[in-house]
């Protein structure tokens, strides 16, 4: 095993040397300047949510983004939020660094480390690697990654964790600077991730105006607890009264008119309710709750309203975010930094048919929408939310992966490309690699002193933004959680459901997965299979406890020492 491992290691260092050897090698870019980079993170944020993407919620300011920038139609997340923050962080898929498991099963071992465990020691996250290249690092907004933030390369952090994630008008759990957040009456989270992100802006350019930055904001909206302020939940009372078919209908009739997606839009499964049943809790929430997206029409009255009502609270909560967006966009203006700032936007997992209730518990009486009211968006909604896909968060068909993806650089993104479409896959393995090579922070074979460190698993798709012809570097795209898995490979994908056989489908003409092609072509399922296995078989060898320490020395006979 040892010896495997060891040529496993030689083989990425020899890639790795070659490709930093290559860099040395390219001519200088006509300005030199590195971009700062700012992410911007949503929280089960649905494919169609987006003004951009087809929706009908208000959101100038993301919509802006996108006229200016570039709307990426083929991006895909983990299907879930904390493997999706590791894998946009590492480059990695997260199985590989202990941040998500892989089933047993064909004599392979389940992953070490479990769902949520602990990364090994060279599974660096971005803010680290680029602090190694003079970039000052900020988070505001959720974590979900093991560590705390402060000690792992953020300069600043305002963490909304623990009893934060279950309450958008409670500061506690929520942490700035590692001290508890404030009380104050008028508390709401959006509107504190905001707050922080544009303070640290502001702080930067009076005491660091002259150093990159890597900011990170990590919205908990629009995540359940469903709530937000009266006045945005009002502006959107009577607007999902029609019924979640009207609204995913005229939402996948403006994606084909934008040509963000072609072909069929799947049927909603009527039978797929929540991915965890909590029975006790339709109890609790009432007669206006359902766990199955129904035909509206037979929604009782009742059904109907407190389901309208539940939707234009989670656009509110959308429209709060946009509005945050708004802000931070203002303050680079203001700082003259708006043109050479990277911006991506993204979500980590599709719109959620979760249904629970959690934190404070969930007042019938209670305003919908407010602090002690605790709503979830179900599965109706989130099929609407996940326009034209099926399934939800936690599944791996294209509606639990599939992302909205904005990119956002005038220095970076030619004049007259602004507002184009990318149908090239991305994945959030890719976010880090791109943010090294644009920030000139170069991965070294291993650290001094340290583990020996592979390369990302993920592909830098920089050249995607200045050409759409482009060939993208992610022929393969790969996913695993709960037991549901899938791979793609250029257009072809299997996906299976836990402890179900594959499924094939044809992403060129049906992305939304609505015609199974397995039993005409077992042969392509077999191949797309194999290569389901092998990367499987790469997570599990990089997540091996300690092997990196063991071969070392190996290693390190096979390339110069190169600092980070």
């Amino acid at each position: 095993m040892r010896a495997q491992l060891g040529s496993i290691v030689v083989g990425w260092l020899v890639v790795v040397v070659g490709l930093w050897i290559g860099t040395l090698q390219r001519p200088a870019l006509a300005d030199p300047a590195r971009p700062n980079v700012l992410v911007i993170l949503a929280d089960d944020l649905g494919f169609a949510d987006l003004g951009a993407y087809g929706g009908e919620i208000d959101t100038p300011h993301l919509d802006r983004l996108a006229r200016g920038g570039l709307r990426f139609t083929q991006a895909t997340n983990t299907a879930r939020c904390w493997p999706s923050r590791a894998a946009l962080l590492t480059g990695f898929y997260p199985q590989a660094i202990h941040r998500d498991g892989l089933p047993a099963g064909d004599g392979r071992e389940g992953l070490p480390g479990g769902a949520q465990g602990t990364r090994p020691p060279w599974a660096r996250l971005l803010p680290e690697l680029l602090k190694a290249a003079g970039y000052r690092s900020y988070h505001s907004g959720k974590w979900h990654v093991d560590g705390a933030p402060l000690a792992q390369g953020f300069d600043r952090s305002l963490d909304v964790t623990g009893t934060g994630q279950s309450n958008f008008f409670d500061p506690g759990g929520v942490t700035v600077e590692g001290k508890p957040h404030p009380h104050s009456d008028d508390f709401y989270a959006t509107t504190a991730i905001g707050d922080h992100a544009v303070a640290c802006l502001t702080d930067h350019t009076r005491d660091h105006a002259g150093t990159p930055f890597f900011q990170f904001v990590a919205f908990t909206a629009p995540h359940f607890p469903l709530q937000a302020p009266p006045a945005g939940i009002a502006k959107y009372r009577d607007r999902y009264r029609e019924g979640w078919e009207t609204i995913r209908a005229a939402r996948h009739a403006r994606q084909l008119a934008a040509g963000i997606v072609a072909g069929p839009i799947s049927e909603i499964e009527r039978d797929r309710g929540p991915p965890y049943p909590f029975p006790e809790a339709l109890q609790t929430l009432g007669a206006g709750e359902v766990d199955r997206p129904l035909e509206w029409d037979r929604l009782t009255p009742q059904q109907q309203e407190f389901q309208a009502t539940k939707m234009a609270i989670h656009a509110a909560m959308v429209e709060a975010m946009d509005e945050q967006v708004g802000r931070i966009l203002d303050q680079l203006e203001a700082m003259q930094r708006l043109d050479d700032t990277l911006i991506l936007f993204a979500s980590d997992n599709g719109a959620s048919a979760e249904i629970m209730v959690r934190g404070e518990g969930h007042d019938p009486a209670a305003p919908p929408g407010s602090r002690k009211s605790f709503l979830c968006l179900g599965p109706g909604w989130s099929s609407a939310a996940n326009t034209p896909f099926r399934r939800h968060k936690t599944w791996v068909h294209e509606g639990g992966i599939a992302t909205p993806w904005i990119v956002h650089w005038p220095r970076g993104v030619p004049e007259g490309s602004a507002g184009e479409l990318r149908h090239q896959p991305v994945h959030l393995i890719d976010v880090a690699p791109t943010v090294m090579e644009l920030a000139g922070a170069k991965q070294p074979p291993f650290f001094v002193d340290g583990p020996v460190v592979p390369p990302m698993q993920g592909r830098s798709f920089s050249s995607l933004l200045a050409d759409a012809s482009s060939l993208s570097l992610r022929e393969t795209s790969w996913w695993c959680h709960e037991g549901h898995r899938a791979v793609r490979v250029g257009d072809k994908k299997i996906v299976a459901t836990k402890g179900e056989p594959w499924a094939l489908h044809d992403l060129a003409v049906d992305r939304a997965e609505t015609k199974n092609l397995a039993a005409h072509e077992p042969e392509t399922v077999a191949r797309l299979e194999r290569e389901w296995l092998r990367i499987a078989d790469d997570c599990r060898a990089l997540a091996t406890e300690s092997w990196l320490e063991t071969d070392r020395t190996d290693a390190a006979a096979a390339a110069p020492v190169a600092k980070p």
